[in-house]
């Protein structure tokens, strides 16, 4: 099955990332922390941004762009870190138009501390992100600003820090979303700690899927979301379970196995394996799935076919991982994407 990710007559795919940004704090070894800021689907949306610029030459100040991004968040309206997230979100060229500012509020927080291995540990304070309201009161901006959209991309984070009626207005967002042509690409990325059960998580992880047209499933976490249920967690079982997900109608599924190699399922035809990209050391796992993802989307937004988009997000979550924090230095981006 192919996808064509933008609707008839439109120039330009506009993609919206649906989420949330925090204040993040990273321990730097000493007394003191360095401020930046982070989230799962907003480092996605980043490094989609930066992708979409074409190589082509142009007679404007910005190369021409594949696509367009756009982030569907809430902020804090009368505070300084939700202007700095916003101004470095329009310095990256995100679209910002589905970006409400509630008075009153501030942006949730987290620290960060990376042992030898490259693997994090994360604290939270986030209970009353202005984030978590998106979907409370009338229409949000998404709902009212949907036909303009022509790929909803969304990660189990998203759905996670939903309250549950908020949850039901962003899958009833991306019904009518694929009603009108659009498409939906579901990441798995898990936080135990974000859900009431694992049972509510289960149930959510279902009805996700059930909307996708890409589902892009880490293997841990996918096991983290069965492992105490003690149903389908092994790697057979859900490998098994990508390959029935393929087959009932979601277009491409891909499983992330860390250093090994990746499968692809497509609807329809047998798993491809395709290999990883060897580092010689990670120094910080911060985001990896997250540039996997806009490597993968990005490739298919550019028309590139489902195996090349996996040696693309490979690539590019190889060179993440070799920085410390979620968003390399633009110098550090690596070509060819």
């Amino acid at each position: 099955m192919s996808l064509t990710f933008s609707r008839p007559g439109r120039a330009q795919p506009l993609l919206v990332a649906v989420g949330e940004c925090m204040i993040e704090l990273r321990n730097t070894g000493s007394a003191s922390m360095s401020r930046a800021y982070g989230g799962d689907t907003l480092n996605t949306a980043v490094y989609l941004a930066r992708l979409s610029k074409s190589s082509s030459p142009s007679q404007t100040p910005f190369p021409p762009f594949h696509y367009q991004v756009g982030y569907a968040t809430a902020l804090g309206a009368d505070d300084p870190y939700s202007d700095e997230m916003l101004a470095a979100w329009k310095a990256e060229h995100l679209d910002t138009r589905f970006v409400n500012r509630p008075p009153n509020r501030l942006p949730g927080l987290y620290t960060i501390t990376v042992d030898e291995q490259g693997e994090r540990q994360f604290h939270y304070w986030r209970q009353n992100s202005p984030a978590r309201d998106y979907f409370n009161e009338g229409p949000s901006l998404l709902e009212q600003g949907l036909a303009q959209v022509d790929v909803l991309y969304l990660s189990g984070i998203s759905l996670a820090i939903l309250p549950p009626e908020g949850r039901q207005r962003l899958f009833k967002a991306l019904a009518s979303l694929r009603a009108q042509g659009g498409k939906v690409v579901f990441d798995n990325n898990y936080r135990p700690r974000l859900w009431a059960s694992v049972q509510e998580a289960q149930a959510a992880y279902a009805q996700a899927y059930a909307c996708a047209d890409v589902a892009l499933i880490t293997l841990n976490d996918e096991q983290a979301v069965w492992a105490e249920s003690g149903e389908g967690a092994s790697e057979a079982q859900i490998v098994a379970r990508a390959q029935a997900l393929s087959n009932a109608g979601c277009a491409e599924v891909v499983v992330k196995r860390g250093a090994e190699p990746t499968l692809l399922f497509l609807s329809g035809q047998a798993p491809l394996s395709i290999p990883t990209q060897r580092v010689p050391k990670v120094v910080d796992t911060t985001a990896a799935g997250d540039s996997f993802a806009a490597g993968y989307v990005s490739a298919r937004l550019k028309e590139k076919a489902p195996h090349e988009a996996v040696l693309s997000g490979n690539l590019l979550a190889s060179v993440v991982i070799q920085h410390p924090g979620a968003i390399i230095p633009l110098t550090a981006m690596p070509s060819g994407l």
